[in-house]
């Protein structure tokens, strides 16, 4: 009986968090056209949603992007789709085109294999129809303060605080995980260890990468990640400044 009214509590939240926020306005509309012929399967789409947790996100992790999915391309005979995790659905499947009104960045993993492409793919479309943990109140309450006094240096732990299942509380750890699943980096810790070659006769420090654990993993990560390349569509397409058009009023 408990654990029913905890996950009725729990819809409840997750449907008000989910509800638009009025004040959001899109600073330019994308040229989809553009999009659809630069995506490549596993890149990641940054989002800055308009929902009412995107606001908490936004505030706790110091970013324009609340929201991460991955780019698959064809996906069960659809082509342009997305893999996210969202609360109220759990794991999906999205086209495209769903976030065509919305501010985006395209992030790129940079010399991914071929192979490592489908395993990429794979591991998400494998977790299609995975459900948000809606009992474990703690997870969703947390997003209920839009902007909580909590010092700068704190607010990253907040997206932490109880999670029991961590992929599907934030979208974007559901994409470290993937990344993990390939032994791909995004903002690994870096320590420097003594590397002695025997034919070299010498020893010189080597970085060595550890993973961070894909809890602490924000959708912000992707933009900042030196191993990640910053896709803007309208520049690969080959925009010229000259063939604008201006209104002088």
């Amino acid at each position: 009986m408990f654990r029913w009214l905890m996950r009725q509590v729990g819809k409840r939240l997750a449907r008000y968090l989910e509800r638009p926020s009025r004040s959001y306005h899109p600073l330019v509309v994308n040229n989809m056209a553009f999009l659809k012929q630069v995506m490549k399967p596993g890149d990641v789409l940054l989002v800055e949603g308009n929902l009412r947790i995107s606001s908490a996100i936004k505030y706790l992790t110091q970013s324009t992007w609340s929201h991460a999915a991955l780019y698959v391309g064809t996906l069960d005979g659809q082509s342009h789709m997305l893999i996210e995790a969202d609360m109220g659905e759990g794991v999906r499947a999205v086209p495209l085109d769903f976030y065509a009104t919305y501010n985006t960045r395209v992030c790129r993993p940079v010399g991914i294999t071929p192979e490592d492409e489908v395993k990429l793919v794979d591991y998400m479309a494998n977790r299609i129809g995975n459900t948000y943990d809606l009992d474990n109140i703690v997870d969703i309450l947390r997003y209920l303060l839009p902007n909580p006094p909590v010092p700068t240096r704190w607010r990253r732990g907040l997206l932490e605080l109880g999670s029991g299942q961590p992929t599907q509380a934030i979208c974007s750890t559901l994409i470290a995980q993937a990344f993990h699943s390939i032994r791909y980096p995004i903002l690994p810790s870096i320590t420097h260890q003594l590397y002695c070659s025997i034919e070299k006769r010498n020893c010189a420090p080597q970085a060595v990468l550890r993973r961070r654990h894909h809890s602490l993993f924000v959708p912000r990560d992707f933009d900042v990640s030196p191993y990640f390349q910053v896709i803007k569509p309208t520049v690969e397409m080959g925009f010229d400044y000259r063939e604008t058009v201006w209104s002088d009023h």
